[in-house]
């Protein structure tokens, strides 16, 4: 029995329902795939949570009321204490900040699946550092979720250029949120501002919707894939169309951006006027690879193309490549959700373990 010890950083949407599917996929990975997951360490920001092997159901409880305010080297003397092996380091929060312990991590032992888009969009100068890191040490890093959730976007792009097959461009609707807003948006008579509280109140945006509004988000799955590619580029040089006006940017409060969200309207609708019969707004992400350019921008699409034709949530991405002629190789669905992201953590701890 391969025995997999796995730390977790992150008890937000994501890392809640990884640490569900998990203990729910324990005993059927042991019986199929010869492979024990334990889950001995949960942390969030301020505390963190031991156990000899695996977590019970009840740990958020217990890590409320037996957890203890921690530092990260209190987790790397407890798994060494322990003689942890195959020790994989998951990071599923959004922080900025963590991504610099991963160095240690690497030191410690760790390997690390990422669900956080940080590491992979820093400058170029911490992103080759840190892959000479695990190089050194001889460690694996997946982050497959970082772009499209639970789709094989990363693996298919890695693929490709690992067998030297020539990637000419890569066009998507990154964004399950934008891709949510503005599929609803073409298709139903609401004003804008109406689609984008509602996208809210199920889930889809973050709690700040100028985040999504911005493009920052889809910009920085842009520049992974481009980085995937060999391109050596800054998160500064991709053109990024913000769809937030001036006046309702991150300089006013979000109280005062929702108050004022109504002044989204007029844009949109004239947008949706400028509309042929057959036409539908799309938020898309294109990497030119020939150009080296990265733009993230709104476009028209016709109702029955790949894009133009997604529904709910869904993201679509066109990989055209030299083997593929014109036609390219479209890769489509569930692209944003916190069930299908820790799936695909899943997917990647799993892809790790039968590495070691």
């Amino acid at each position: 029995m391969k025995k997999i010890n796995i730390v977790l950083f992150g008890t937000g949407n994501v890392g809640s329902k990884l640490v569900a599917q998990l203990l729910e996929a324990r005993e059927s990975l042991r019986q199929k795939e010869g492979v024990e997951l334990n889950l001995p360490v949960i942390a969030n920001s301020t505390r963190a949570y031991f156990q000899n092997e695996n977590q019970q159901p009840s740990w958020e409880a217990d890590l409320n009321t037996l957890g203890f305010a921690y530092k990260l080297d209190d987790i790397l003397e407890y798994v060494k204490k322990q003689g942890y092996e195959n020790l994989i380091a998951v990071d599923a929060t959004a922080s900025e900040d963590f991504v610099d312990k991963y160095f240690e991590l690497i030191e410690a032992g760790f390997h690390i699946v990422a669900a956080n888009k940080v590491a992979n969009t820093r400058s170029s100068e911490f992103y080759a550092g840190l892959r000479k890191k695990l190089q050194e040490h001889n460690r694996y890093f997946f982050y497959e979720t970082n772009v499209g959730a639970g789709l094989p976007v990363v693996e298919t792009l890695r693929n490709f250029h690992r067998s030297n097959e020539r990637v000419t461009k890569v066009r998507g609707v990154f964004s399950g949120s934008l891709s949510y807003i503005f599929n609803t948006y073409c298709d139903e008579d609401k004003a804008f501002s109406e689609v984008l509280a509602e996208a809210g109140e199920k889930g889809f945006t973050e709690p700040d919707p100028r985040v999504d509004l911005s493009g920052t988000d889809v910009a920085r799955k842009l520049l992974i894939l481009g980085r995937e590619l060999g391109l050596e580029k800054e998160f500064e040089e991709i053109d990024i169309q913000d769809l937030v006006p001036a006046h309702l940017n991150g300089q006013s409060t979000l109280q005062e951006f929702q108050k004022n969200k109504k002044d989204l309207d007029p844009v949109f609708l004239n947008l949706k006027k400028e509309l042929g019969q057959d036409e539908v707004i799309r938020h898309v992400g294109e990497l030119n690879v020939a150009l080296g350019t990265l733009e993230v921008k709104l476009v028209k699409e016709k109702k029955f193309s790949a894009f133009g034709a997604l529904k709910h949530a869904d993201s679509s991405f066109e990989i055209y490549a030299e083997s593929y002629g014109e036609r390219p190789l479209v890769i489509q669905g569930a692209g944003a959700g916190a069930a299908v992201t820790a799936r695909g953590v899943v997917s990647d701890i799993l892809q790790l373990a039968e590495k070691l």
